[in-house]
């Protein structure tokens, strides 16, 4: 299978469900809007008390939310992960191939698959997340993904990778294979928690690695110390394409030398799971095509706008996928 985007990724099942109280939170001492690092265990605790709800299933993890946003564009992508060898990962590595038609996922015998399980509060979209990491931080070397890396045309990582354990050394790996085969880069740098931990690491990958860089305001403003257009230019000093994602406010783009804002397309958020996510997607399928940059930006916050309007990271309904993508279009 010829492919557009490599994916390499923690692989974790998303466990959405909505809530209408905090009453389950406080049974479970959750502090809202959170997110609580748990072991295999508590996790099964929290998701079969919580499972009654009505929880939906799918294969998550920042770098898969991109992957399958850009399969349901048409763009041809397979994700580079780890998950265990048990239910979830087998349903995970499932809905994979009916997206993308193949992943390129490794299963483990010494973990379980990693899985967020994310509280939704109907009342204002505020999400609480319960993360066991599993198997997915586990993946080491990149043998069996290098001809995946190698035969794209853009290797697509995120920052939670360089946060230690095997998976950061899998990750600078999967870059220098990239960087050797002429192969471009682009780095979702995730979380401002990422760049807490490791900065220097992620202005090693944007300097030495990086074509494309997304990263939201907090983030900026973590790595940078500036906000909006300040920190946009400073990530350009080693970033060629840097983009700075504003919220409600739209985007941030460097154009050439012209600093160019595009907005959003308003719409009622119910889960912002995977906005960010999304978005990179929208952005990347049109930067693949050669579109001006500021379409590759109006179809990342077209999916965004998608992707906040619905219960999960990302949007099925190809319909409005396919209307997103032909509004964007050049002409």
């Amino acid at each position: 299978m010829e492919i557009d985007v490599a994916g390499l990724g923690n692989a974790l099942v998303d466990a959405l469900v909505r809530i209408d109280d905090d009453s389950v939170l406080e049974r479970f001492e959750l502090t809202r809007g959170q997110m609580h690092p748990v072991d295999h265990s508590r996790w099964s605790e929290v998701y079969e008390g919580l499972k009654d709800l009505g929880v939906e299933i799918h294969p998550g993890g920042s770098c898969a939310n991109t992957i399958a946003t850009l399969a349901l564009l048409g763009t041809r992508s397979v994700l580079c992960g780890q998950v265990g060898d048990d239910e979830f990962g087998r349903n995970y590595a499932g809905q994979l191939d009916t997206l993308c038609g193949a992943n390129a996922l490794r299963r483990s015998k010494q973990g379980n698959t990693g899985k967020c399980l994310s509280i939704i509060s109907v009342e204002d979209a505020e999400r609480t997340l319960v993360t066991d990491l599993g198997a997915a931080t586990s993946l080491e070397g990149v043998a069996d993904f290098r001809n995946w890396i190698e035969s794209s045309r853009l290797l697509h990582v995120t920052g939670y990778l360089f946060l230690g354990g095997p998976m950061a050394k899998t990750a600078w790996d999967a870059m220098d294979i990239a960087r050797d085969a002429g192969v471009p880069i682009s780095v979702d740098v995730a979380d401002p928690f990422v760049i807490s931990s490791v900065k220097d690491d992620i202005w090693r990958a944007l300097d030495e690695y990086a074509d494309l860089a997304f990263l939201n305001e907090e983030e900026a403003y973590a790595l940078t110390g500036e906000r909006g257009a300040e920190a946009l230019v400073a990530v350009a000093n080693a970033v060629h394409t840097p983009v700075v994602k504003l919220g409600a406010k739209g985007s941030l783009i460097l154009n050439e030398r012209d600093i160019v804002h595009v907005g959003i397309h308003p719409t009622e958020a119910i889960d912002t799971t995977g906005a960010g996510d999304t978005y990179a997607a929208g952005f990347i399928h049109g930067w693949l095509r050669g579109w001006p940059l500021t379409q590759c930006a109006d179809l990342g916050a077209r999916l965004a706008a998608l992707t906040v309007a619905q219960v999960g990271a990302v949007c099925r309904d190809r319909d409005a996928v396919e209307k997103a993508l032909a509004a964007s279009e050049p002409k």
